[in-house]
This record gives structure tokens, C-alpha cells and sequence, in this order.
């Protein structure tokens, strides 16, 4: 039996120079009085774009680290109340989201009330669709990434402009792109080819590759624009690529690929965004057997082996041809610490680890080598 699962999102808004428009509707979505999470290096499109918008934003909170450690959601939390917020306004990739979507969380736990949000996203990952977050608990030796699946802190309104976009660092906007295939691939694992996340997943990294592989080389997206080597319609593409790809969120489960990013993002400080760029491509060749005939849907492969091969081979051509890091030592990862990541993945996601096949603790070793 194969099934939908529906999130409580009202409203996605997109196109080129929708977002003043679309701010200043906020209110008859239930944004009201709202709190604009973002961080320093946002804070000019904060400025520029969002805040003159806001008629009855009540402030700002900047300080939402990387992968959202627990003391910073704690002190966001603490903002929120203490600015009398109602909402929050989140304009960011996936730690602002998912530092929004934790104090929405823990608003609920304490307050009884969840804070509503309204999604800015200025990366590919997809996370403003999703009701997923990850706070990184820190009161251990070893920090660990917890793993949160709550559907009513959901955004509520998302909305989708490419001047979100245009100012992203390039490396940050690019290998979040390939966090957004990851969702498409690995949201595969446990539906069928019929699936309507299928049927927009293939559709979306269609899109997402028909850009990145003719993305200029080592220019930064703005230059990009001023040379007329990319449009906006190319940066809404991107969008739209997103989207698709994580279009049913909670109708999937996600694979090895992503677990082991929240293993060296979590509890190794590992990028989010970069971790896909390392694990994607060797995870689908590793688990190709488990995944059999479902990657067909991805291109016109005769056989799900030939379908994994060609389409590992796909994303690992644009990975490279964009210079963005592929194995663990090019972030300089200890390869020390490789039996130490082993061990988390297989006391906190056995089943994972099972889609490796007969073995799974050995092929599971061998993989982690060929991530370093």
C-alpha cells in the first residue's frame, strides 16, 4: 500500500519579484507580530528587502549558528518571548529554518501554542518545505544531531524569489543543489516509481542538472548575472528544482546518504549543505541492490543498476565540474575519527545501515574509506 501524507502548508508564493508583494500579505496568512530570524551575513537583505515590508515586525535575532546546537535554540526561544513575537519570519537556508522550526517546537512545549513561520530560504535544500529540523544536543563529550519530525511547525507560507538567491555565496548555493537531488534520490527508498514524489523527484533533478551543468566555473552568482552566463529564470529554475524534488516530505524516509550528514554535520561540524556533495554519489552506488529497480525513474536505464551507475555518474560530473569538495579529506576530517562515525550510524540508525545489504557492517566500513 503506497500513500500521501499532507503537511499543514497554506501557501507558496513564487516567481521573479514576488517578495515585497508577498510580504506585505503575511497577515492574512496568520503572520502576525513576527520575529525575523537571519544571520550577519543576511542581514543587508534583511534590511533591503524584508524589514521595509513588515509593518509590525517586532525585531530581529541573529545569533542561530550552524546546525542548530540546543543553547542557541534555548536563547532564540528566549527572544522570541521576550519581543511578545507571534510569528516568525525566517530568511535563510536550513539552520535558520530549522533553528525556527525547533523554537516553534519548544514554544508548543512550553507555551502550548506553536509560533507560525513564514520561509525566506537562500539555499537549494528544500528544508522550507518539510516539517524535518535537527537540533544538535551539546551537553556530551560527543555532540549528537537529534532528529525532530513535527508536522505543525511546518512553514506556513514559503515564498520563492531569485533575488533570495542571487547574493548566496556560490559554493554554499551550489552544493545545496545537490542537498536537493539528495532528497529526490533518497526519498525513493521506501516508495514505489508510481509515487507521485517520484514522478516530481525525477522531474526536479531533470531541472536541477539542466542548470548546475552549464553553470559558469568559479564565478560567484552575482558576476554570473552581470555577464549574462546565468538569468533569473536559471536561479528560479533552481528554485522550482527544489521544490519538486521535496515536494512530499512526510510521505517519504530518507537513506544512508542523509544520516551520515547528520553524523558529520551534528557531531563533527561537518557543513550541511557539503555533506551531500561527499556521501550522495558513493551511497547510491553502495545501496543499489536495495534501491533495484526504483532509479529507472531517473532516466531511461534498461536495468536499476545501469539507472544507479548513470546517475551517480550525472551528479558526480557536475560535482566536480563545479569544484565543490567531494571526499571528507578535501574538509580535512580526520580519517581517525571514520570507526567513531561507524558506530553512531549503527546505534542510531540500524535500518540505514541494513540498506547496505549482507554485511552491512563491513560494507559500511568500506563505504565510510571511500568517503575519505
Amino acid at each position: 500500500m503506497e500513500k500521501i501524507e499532507f503537511l499543514p502548508q497554506d501557501n507558496v508564493i513564487w516567481g521573479r519579484g514576488v517578495l515585497a508583494g508577498a510580504l506585505g500579505q503575511l497577515r492574512q496568512y496568520g503572520i502576525e507580530r513576527p520575529i525575523v530570524f537571519t544571520v550577519e551575513p543576511l542581514d543587508a537583505l534583511r534590511r533591503c528587502f524584508v524589514v521595509p515590508n513588515l509593518p509590525d515586525g517586532v525585531g530581529t535575532y541573529l545569533d542561530l549558528p550552524p546546525h542548530v546546537p540546543d543553547f542557541a535554540v534555548n536563547e532564540a526561544l528566549y527572544a522570541c518571548e521576550a519581543s511578545g513575537a507571534k510569528s516568525i519570519v525566517a530568511v535563510g537556508g536550513g539552520s535558520v529554518l530549522d533553528a525556527a522550526k525547533a523554537v516553534s517546537h519548544f514554544h508548543q512545549v512550553r507555551h502550548g501554542t506553536y509560533l507560525p513561520i513564514a520561509a525566506l530560504p537562500t539555499t537549494l535544500s528544500g528544508s522550507e518545505f518539510s516539517h524535518y529540523f535537527g537540533v544538535t544536543e551539546t551537553a556530551n563529550e560527543k555532540k549528537f544531531k537529534r532528529s525532530y519530525a513535527v508536522k505543525p511547525t511546518v512553514p506556513r507560507v514559503v515564498i520563492v524569489d531569485p533575488e533570495l538567491i542571487r547574493g548566496t555565496p556560490r559554493a554554499l548555493l551550489l552544493s545545496s543543489a545537490i542537498k536537493g537531488v539528495d532528497h529526490a534520490v533518497e526519498g525513493m527508498r521506501l516508495v514505489g516509481p508510481d509515487h507521485p514524489h517520484a514522478i516530481l523527484a525525477a522531474s526536479g533533478v531533470r531541472r536541477f542538472l539542466g542548470v548546475l551543468t552549464r553553470w559558469p566555473v568559479n564565478v560567484e552568482t552575482e558576476e554570473a548575472l552581470q555577464r549574462f552566463e546565468v538569468d533569473l529564470d536559471d536561479l528560479l529554475q533552481l528554485q522550482l528544482a527544489a521544490w519538486q524534488c521535496y515536494f512530499f516530505p512526510a510521505s517519504v524516509i530518507y537513506g544512508l546518504s542523509h544520516r551520515i550528514g547528520h553524523i558529520l554535520g551534528g557531531s563533527y561540524g561537518v557543513p550541511h549543505s557539503v555533506t551531500s556533495c561527499v556521501t550522495l554519489v558513493p551511497v547510491i552506488r553502495a545501496c543499489s541492490a536495495f534501491y533495484g529497480e526504483k532509479l529507472r525513474i531517473f532516466n531511461d536505464a534498461v536495468s536499476g543498476v545501469d539507472a544507479a551507475s548513470r546517475l551517480s555518474a550525472e551528479i558526480e560530473a557536475v560535482v566536480l565540474r563545479l569544484g565543490l569538495p567531494n571526499r571528507l579529506r578535501d574538509l580535512k576530517f580526520d580519517h581517525d575519527e571514520l570507526p567513531a562515525v561507524a558506530r553512531l550510524l549503527v546505534e542510531n540508525y540500524p535500518r540505514e545501515v541494513a540498506d547496505l545489504g549482507e554485511g552491512a557492517a563491513q560494507r559500511l566500513a568500506n563505504l565510510l574509506e571511500r568517503l575519505w
